[in-house]
């Protein structure tokens, strides 16, 4: 799994283009104020291992969530940082586990559509824990 993580003050986004024909029709986008922004790529190796890069998936957003003071959280399927790629029912499947347990842990979590490509604005103020990337 490779994770990407942005504090922003301000994240939003829209669907723009369905990349996955088998995805649920969307057409409303959302926005979210200080949040967490986890671009999540989950690798074909993580299927042998769903359970064990979960678990490093909420504890690293728990993290920086604690480190930026706050609790919400968007997860944001994100398949651009590595050639190797899960299904996306895989996907599918991980992400609301993460999800589940974040919330169990008292998170406000949100998803961005998976199986779209997304028109997306991001303001992230440029101190040292607002980026940090993990490779796990």
């Amino acid at each position: 799994m490779k994770l990407l993580m942005i504090y922003a003050s301000r994240f939003a986004y829209q669907p723009a283009v369905k990349s996955v024909e088998e995805a649920p029709d969307v057409e409303e986008g959302a926005e979210v104020e200080n949040a967490v922004v986890g671009f999540i790529h989950v690798e074909q190796e993580d299927v042998g291992r769903a359970s064990k890069v979960t678990t490093r998936l909420v504890k690293n957003l728990k993290w920086l969530a604690g480190k930026n003071d706050t609790r919400n959280i968007v997860l944001h399927s994100f398949a651009h940082l590595s050639e190797s790629k899960a299904s996306p029912e895989f996907v599918t499947t991980l992400l609301e586990h993460a999800q589940t347990r974040l919330e169990d842990a008292g998170y406000s979590v949100s998803q961005t559509p998976l199986g779209y490509f997304l028109d997306l604005e991001l303001s992230a103020p440029g101190f040292s824990l607002a980026r940090v990337f993990k490779s796990f």
